[in-house]
């Protein structure tokens, strides 16, 4: 186990520095061109993805469809403001907002799950959101695009999440990773179309490091679950925190005030807590195919 939680670290380091590559783009590049680029890119996980016995089909073809549409959609837009976030945003405040995605899927489960929530989770998500207040002040500092699109991919990965619980076991790990590579790649390519930039061999570069270490952050991803259970594997996604603050004070010169780092503790410490309080009371990680 304690391999498969070092892969985890990996995992998301390695997300960490896909993101500090486009973060370094500084938005020369259109989002939606970069998430299309980085998409291609991330089809180079697949063959490493792939068992024996799937078939490339599988990739685009599902069992369930109407779920595969839904987390191929919830990719486009998540990707899209993701990137539009960390462009806009200092990163670590750019992640405070996106891990609000835990506490989002908590109200989602009730409502499409119909799943009984308690007064100890309930009150994770009440902290979340106070760590949000506590984050963004508003009426004491300009909130820009870059913090509702921060929290649309919040939001939009929780959908993807439900879609995964939804589809349960019955989707191949394939096709789960195809759903979250072919919808932002059809998406960036039909909104670059009217406004094409081609870019410079710097931006190449930096795309490069985008798109190859997100496909690189998903086989360390499917090697940490195989030798560690997938509910000690996701905590270690909160490290990207600390990779944020590292890079964004030395490469980004991004300014954090106190009562930001202390709004950021409460969403991750929320986020954590709603992750225990699951396990506990869903068990889904034992079930679900996690990419």
């Amino acid at each position: 186990m304690f391999r498969g939680v070092i892969l985890g670290f990996a995992c998301y380091a390695a997300y960490a520095w896909s993101d500090a590559f486009v973060k370094s783009l500084e938005g020369s590049l259109p989002a939606y061109e970069a998430v299309f680029f980085g998409a291609v890119l991330a089809l180079a996980a697949l063959p490493f993805l792939k068992k024996p016995g799937d078939r490339w089909s599988e990739v685009v073809v599902s069992k369930l469809p109407a779920l595969w549409l839904l987390r191929a959609t919830a990719g486009a837009i998540g990707n899209v403001t993701a990137v539009m976030a960390f462009t806009a945003l200092p990163m670590a405040e750019a992640f405070s907002l996106i891990f609000l995605l835990p506490i989002f899927v908590t109200i989602l489960s009730v409502v499409f799950l119909r799943e009984h929530v308690g007064w100890r989770r309930w009150s994770a998500v009440v902290v979340g959101f106070l760590g949000v207040l506590v984050v963004l002040r508003p009426g004491f500092r300009h909130l820009g695009t870059g913090h509702v699109a921060a929290i649309i991919c919040g939001i939009t990965g929780a959908l993807s999440i439900i879609a995964l619980r939804m589809a349960g076991a019955s989707e191949k790990r394939i096709t789960l990773y195809g759903a979250g590579v072919i919808g932002p790649m059809i998406a960036g390519f039909v909104m670059m179309l009217p406004h094409f930039v081609w870019p410079t061999w710097h931006q190449w570069f930096l795309v490069l490091g985008y798109g190859l270490l997100a496909a690189a952050g998903a086989v360390l991803l499917m090697l940490a679950t195989q030798h560690a259970p997938a509910n000690r594997v996701a905590p270690t996604q909160y490290s990207q925190m600390l990779w944020a603050i590292l890079f964004g004070y030395l490469l980004f010169h991004d300014h954090l005030d106190w009562p930001m780092l202390v709004g950021i503790v409460m969403i991750l410490g929320a986020g954590l807590f709603t992750f225990v309080r699951e396990e506990k009371k869903t068990q889904w990680w034992r079930w679900t195919n996690i990419v």
